[in-house]
């Protein structure tokens, strides 16, 4: 796990692999998605909510409402990334992530996802419970 300098946001290492590329040898544009999925949920598991465990303990899970992005730069074959996460918003029933997928200093793609908590039994909305909404809460951004 890679260490985490500020508690609010989360950096999650990404390595290109020839399956991630497209006939033109960079990152096909889906695979962002993937990248970003892959830090919530790792994001998610740090503080403290494993999704299988949500699920069991609970009969809560995480479901992306929404997404925007911007694609500024290609990523390429072999390249080191880290995908830099930080809650924007927490409502009552979600999570508004911000996503950067970086190489070095340089933005390569910019998300704004957000997250419902889902009773998955009821495939209805559910509020976060009051002790994840209070961990979760030290993590948003001011």
């Amino acid at each position: 796990m890679p260490e985490q300098a500020d508690r609010k946001t989360f950096a999650w290492p990404v390595r290109v692999y020839y399956e991630d590329t497209d006939a033109a040898g960079v990152v096909y544009y889906a695979n962002y998605l993937r990248f970003c999925e892959r830090a919530r949920t790792e994001w998610l598991r740090e503080a403290g909510f494993g999704q299988q465990r949500m699920i069991d303990e609970r009969g809560l899970g995480f479901v992306v409402r929404s997404f925007s992005a911007d694609y500024r730069r290609p990523a390429l074959l072999d390249d080191a990334l880290q995908v830099v996460s930080h809650i924007d918003k927490l409502g009552r029933a979600s999570i508004d992530f911000v996503q950067r997928v970086m190489r070095g200093d340089e933005l390569l793609f910019d998300a704004r996802v957000a997250i419902a908590c889902v009773d998955l039994a009821h495939r209805k909305p559910a509020a976060l419970p009051d002790d994840v909404r209070a961990q979760l809460s030290r993590f948003v951004s001011a």
